[in-house]
């Protein structure tokens, strides 16, 4: 990823973070200072939430415990009632934690339950975000005793992976998460996103250059990643230099490429052809009025449409079913090597034959698969973002892995978390609504990567503007005025 373009949105590899750490130190920020600025921002963010109650603090043997010793001196220096426990010897501490943990006036005590008998809010300055396994021992068991205190968790809760958001063995409830300088993608992907409560993140003094030298290709999703990919309006365009796009259907179950193609027109796609089975053309009709209906008996019959040199991306699978025509369909846009989008059945189509799909894919393709799709022609294991990037670079395509915690990977490296879908997205139709509006991006020129990651943050950004009650006929209706904030930089 170019570090111009994903400076506010970069997301840190726990080895990373250290490395951005490393840096600021070799540029004359002593690591004592980056310490007790961090110390500073959860205790500013502590008061800023809680009126003064007995609090815990947590610490663990490194850096982690090291900015715990700095909360504990700044709330007791405000009035603070607090007890400070510490897992191992004090006289084992070295660095920057050792030089804070004698700048601590209170007593250290042993970790034990007992340091949260009298307390209501709770620290967890134990391990942070860099934890390889599962906490045990006295940890373990005072994680668990925090209960339902408030907790504060000091970069990451205690036992949740910063690299992927998985939970190692056990993590508490924090009700507060600060982090520092950037988001990790642990912060963003479920389980472990769950375990955060609020995230904040926090400023303690890493200059931003030190992007430059890490480089990291994982980013969390916003309108500044791809807004410069978006083609412009022109006065002088017309309807299929805007993008045209086919929209396949299928007669059973018309009102997923109907939903498909609202989405896509919503997107600013200036034309868009339904090529269906002739049973099913008069719902199409009906449905989609300012597109063109074009009924296909088979596959010659459905190439000989999206042939047309004007047509600018494919879209095949909602509604389809599994089926040789639904293989065949794909197989035929692919082979053209028009940009394609393929979703629902046309992708479980594949779970037998999948050397057939890799062998055919050449030109810009973008997958959108749920979890159980997924699964169906993939077989990768690990956390979402290892298995979204592993699949993009099998296939050679985009790899847009759809839920609360959509993964977009590129064959490239690149993945994008996003973050803004809403539990109401939850809803039949809501994926076709998606898949049309990804096509409708392709369509218009933008890259695959781009098409999709814009996709997926426009569709999420709808259903929460929406609310309540949403429902997937909904989702189209709310784009234009998101994509007028956007488009006049408004956003």
């Amino acid at each position: 990823m170019n570090p111009t373009g994903y400076t506010e949105n970069a997301l840190l590899l726990v080895d990373q973070m250290g490395q951005a750490d490393e840096s600021a130190i070799a540029g004359g920020t002593p690591g004592e200072t980056l310490m007790e600025n961090a110390g500073k921002a959860i205790a500013d963010a502590i008061i800023d939430r809680w009126q003064p109650q007995p609090t815990a603090i947590l610490c663990g043997p490194g850096n982690n415990g090291g900015d715990g010793f700095v909360v504990a001196r700044l709330l007791q220096e405000e009035g603070w009632p607090v007890r400070l426990g510490l897992m191992g010897n004090a006289s084992a501490l070295k660095g920057d934690a050792k030089i804070h943990s004698e700048r601590w006036q209170g007593p250290i005590e042993s970790l034990d339950t007992a340091l949260l008998e009298d307390s209501t809010l709770v620290v967890d300055a134990l391990f942070g975000a860099g934890l390889s396994r599962p906490p045990s021992g006295e940890a373990l068991t005072i994680l668990q005793a925090i209960d339902d205190r408030t907790c504060v968790a000091v970069d990451m809760p205690s036992g949740v992976d910063g690299n992927n958001g998985e939970i190692l063995g056990f993590a508490p409830l924090a009700h507060l998460t600060i982090t520092f300088f950037r988001k990790k993608p642990g912060h963003l992907l479920y389980p472990g996103r769950r375990n955060c409560g609020e995230l904040l993140v926090a400023d303690i003094g890493i200059p931003e250059i030190v992007l430059e030298e890490i480089s990291p290709n994982q980013a969390e999703n916003s309108p500044n990643l791809w807004l410069d990919k978006l083609p412009p309006h022109n006065p002088e365009q017309h309807k299929f230099s805007r993008g045209y796009a086919v929209i396949c259907g299928s007669a059973e179950m018309p009102g997923a490429a109907i939903l498909a193609a609202a989405g896509a027109r919503r997107t600013g796609l200036g034309m868009v052809t339904m090529a269906v089975p002739k049973e099913g053309s008069a719902v199409y009709r009906l449905g989609v009025p300012g597109g063109v209906t074009r009924t296909v008996r088979d596959t010659a019959t459905f190439s000989e449409v999206i042939e047309d040199p004007r047509v600018n991306a494919v879209l095949i699978g909602p509604g389809h079913g599994i089926s040789v025509a639904t293989r065949e369909r794909a197989l035929a846009a692919l082979r053209l090597e028009i940009p394609t989008v393929l979703d629902a059945d046309a992708i479980t189509v594949f779970g037998d034959c999948k050397d057939l799909l890799l062998s055919t894919l050449k030109g810009p393709c973008i997958l959108t698969p749920h979890e159980g799709e997924f699964k169906s022609l993939f077989d990768h294991e690990g956390d979402k973002l290892s298995r979204a990037r592993a699949a993009a670079q099998e296939c050679d395509a985009v790899i847009l892995l759809k839920g609360a915690d959509t993964v977009v990977a590129a064959p490239d490296g690149r993945a994008v978390i996003n973050t803004n879908a809403p539990p109401t997205l939850a809803t039949a139709g809501a994926g076709d609504v998606l898949a049309g509006i990804v096509t409708a991006f392709l369509a218009r020129g933008m890259p695959a990567f781009e098409a999709a990651i814009a996709g997926a943050w426009l569709h999420g950004e709808a259903a929460a503007r929406f609310g309540a009650g949403l429902i997937a006929e909904d989702i189209p209706e709310m784009i234009p005025k998101i994509l007028k904030q956007i488009e006049f930089r408004q956003y």
